[in-house]
C-alpha cells in the first residue's frame, strides 16, 4: 500500500495542469485514519495540513482488487467527488496526443518528499491516553494487551501506541503487513479473525485483546475472559463512554443493531438510539445531519466496526476507538480503581442480548427471465413491498413504526430486517430472536411472501427454516 500526499493541489487545478508546480509527499505504509488526519494537522516540519491525500488500498479485500482513496480537510471522498474528478481526467486526456502528454510531463515541476507521518500520528493517540490519565507518562502500565493486525497496517499500534503508554504487549500477532493475508482476514466481523485475537488473550492471559481491519478504520476488542466487544456489544460499550461525556446525546447505528441495544442505549444509559442505514457513510453523515438540524448527536458507529466521534471530526478511526477504550482504562488505574478489562465489560452491564442470531443472503439471479429485463434493484424493491403489504395483514407481526432501510418487522419475542444490498444483487435477511424456534417462525413469513419471486435464491432460507 502506497500513500502519495499531494501539496498546492488548488493552485495546480486553477492554473490548469500544464506547467502547475505540484509537491507530493510520499508517506509509505500508513492508515486510512493516518492519511485524513494529515489534511488537518498543523505542522511545518512534516509538510502538514496537506490539500488533498490519495491512498492505494484494497483493504481486506484480495490483493488484486486495489483501488483508490481520496481525502480533503473535508473528510473521504463521495461518489459523485470521484465521477466528477474521472470525467475531468476523461476531459483532459482528450485534449492530448501521446507526443502532448509526453510535453507535458516534462513541464510540470514535481518534488517529491519522505515523510514519516504515522509517527505524527501515533504521537497523538499516546498523547490522548496520557491526557485522560491526567498526564501520566506511562498510564497503562502494568496492564497486559495484545494487538493481532491480521498483516494489515495496524501493527503500529503495539510497539508506537501501546508500549509508550506503558503496556506488555507480548503475544501480539500478524503484526507484519502482508497483502496475502497468510493467516487470517483482517476483518473483526470475521469469526476466523476474531477466534484468533481470543485464543491469544487466552493464551497471554492479557488484560484485553484488539484487533484491526486492513486500514485501521474498524476495530473490535476482546476481554480478558475471552468475551467479543464487538457488533452491538462495541456499540454498547462506546455508547456508554461517549454518553458519559454527553448525557443525552444521539447515538446513530446501522439498521441492523439489536432491539436490546435500543433499549440499553435509551434506558439504561439515558440517550437516544437512531438506527439509519447501512454503510459506514450513510451513519457518519446522518449524524453529521442530526446536528447540523439541531439534535445533538456524538457518536455514529456500525456493527461492521466503523466508528467515528464527532470529537475526532467524524473519521471512522478505529484505533481512535480503541484508544477511548484505553482512557478508561487508564484513568480507572490512576483513580486507583483496578480490575482489568474488567473496568470496560461492567460499562455493558445489563445489555440483553439475543438468544438467537443469523444473517441470510438471499440472492437474485440477474439473468431470470422473471426480471423481465429490469434491473435487480427494482427486482428487489418489488419482493420488499410485496412483503410489507403481508406484513400489514398479519395481525402477528408488526412493522417498526421508524425504518430507513428495507422491511423491518417484530414478532415471536425477536425482529427480522430485509433489506437491498448497497451494491450487490442480494437481499441480506437478519434474523434475531429468544431462540432459534422463534426465529424461525420469523423466517417462515419471509419464507412465504418470497417464494413468489423466482429470479430470487431462497436456498439459505429454505435451509435454515427445514432444519428446525
Amino acid at each position: 500500500m502506497l500513500y502519495l500526499l499531494f501539496f498546492d493541489f488548488q493552485d495546480a487545478v486553477s492554473r490548469g495542469i500544464t506547467g502547475a508546480g505540484l509537491d507530493v509527499v510520499q508517506y509509505g505504509l500508513a492508515s486510512t485514519p493516518a492519511m485524513f488526519n494529515s489534511t488537518l494537522t498543523e505542522g511545518d516540519a512534516f509538510f502538514c495540513p496537506v490539500d488533498g491525500a490519495i491512498m492505494i488500498t484494497a483493504s481486506h479485500l484480495p490483493y488484486n482488487r486495489n483501488g483508490l482513496k481520496f481525502f480533503t480537510n473535508a473528510g473521504g471522498l463521495g461518489k459523485p467527488d470521484i465521477k466528477d474528478i474521472l470525467e475531468r481526467a476523461a476531459d483532459i486526456y482528450k485534449q492530448f496526443m501521446v507526443e502532448g502528454l509526453t510535453n507535458l510531463e516534462k513541464q510540470t515541476s514535481t518534488s517529491i518528499k519522505r515523510v514519516d507521518y504515522m509517527s505524527v500520528y501515533t504521537s497523538d493517540l499516546v498523547k490522548a491516553v496520557r491526557r485522560a490519565a491526567g498526564d501520566i507518562e506511562k498510564p497503562l502500565e502494568g496492564f497486559h494487551i495484545v494487538v493481532d493486525a491480521g498483516n494489515g497496517a495496524g501493527g503500529f499500534f503495539a510497539a508506537k501506541v501501546l508500549e509508550p503508554l506503558g503496556a506488555k504487549t507480548s503475544g501480539s500477532q500478524f503484526l507484519e503487513p502482508d497483502g496475502m493475508f497468510p493467516n487470517h482476514i483482517p476483518n473483526p466481523e470475521d469469526k476466523t479473525a476474531m477466534k484468533a485475537i481470543i485464543q491469544a488473550v487466552l493464551d497471554n492471559k492479557a488484560d484485553l485483546g484488539i484487533i484491526f481491519d486492513t486500514d485501521v478504520d474498524r476495530s473490535a476488542a476482546v476481554d480478558s475472559t475471552g468475551h467479543e466487544l464487538n457488533r452491538n456489544r462495541l456499540i454498547a460499550l462506546m455508547s456508554a463512554i461517549v454518553l458519559e461525556e454527553h448525557p443525552g446525546t444521539t447515538i446513530v447505528t446501522d439498521s441492523v443493531t439489536s432491539d436490546g441495544l435500543t433499549t440499553f442505549i435509551e434506558k439504561k444509559l439515558g440517550g437516544k438510539h437512531h438506527r439509519f442505514k447501512r454503510g459506514y457513510k450513510n451513519v457518519i453523515d446522518e449524524a453529521i445531519r442530526l446536528n447540523s438540524i439541531g439534535e445533538e448527536s456524538h457518536l455514529a458507529i456500525e456493527t461492521s466496526g466503523h466508528g467515528a466521534l464527532k470529537e475526532n471530526h467524524w473519521l471512522d478511526d478505529g484505533a481512535y476507538l480503541m484508544v477511548k477504550l484505553l482512557n478508561k482504562l487508564a484513568s480507572a488505574r490512576a483513580a486507583g480503581r483496578g480490575g482489568g478489562s474488567k473496568v470496560l465489560t461492567d460499562l455493558v452491564d445489563g445489555l440483553e442480548e439475543p438468544g438467537f442470531a443469523v444473517e441470510l443472503r438471499l440472492k437474485i439471479d440477474q439473468n431470470h427471465s422473471d426480471l423481465k429485463g429490469g434491473s435487480f434493484r427494482d427486482y428487489g424493491e418489488a419482493v420488499l413491498k410485496h412483503l410489507e403489504n403481508r406484513v400489514d395483514s398479519d395481525p402477528k407481526l408488526q412493522k417498526a413504526p421508524v425504518n430507513y432501510e428495507g422491511v423491518r418487522v417484530s414478532g415471536s419475542g425477536g425482529w427480522f430486517l430485509l433489506r437491498l444490498s448497497l451494491h450487490d444483487p442480494v437481499l441480506p435477511l437478519n434474523i434475531e430472536a429468544p431462540s432459534r424456534e422463534d426465529a424461525v417462525k420469523l423466517g417462515l413469513a419471509v419464507a412465504a411472501a418470497t417464494k413468489e419471486f423466482p429470479a430470487l435464491d431462497t436456498s439459505a432460507l429454505d435451509k435454515f427454516v427445514q432444519a428446525f
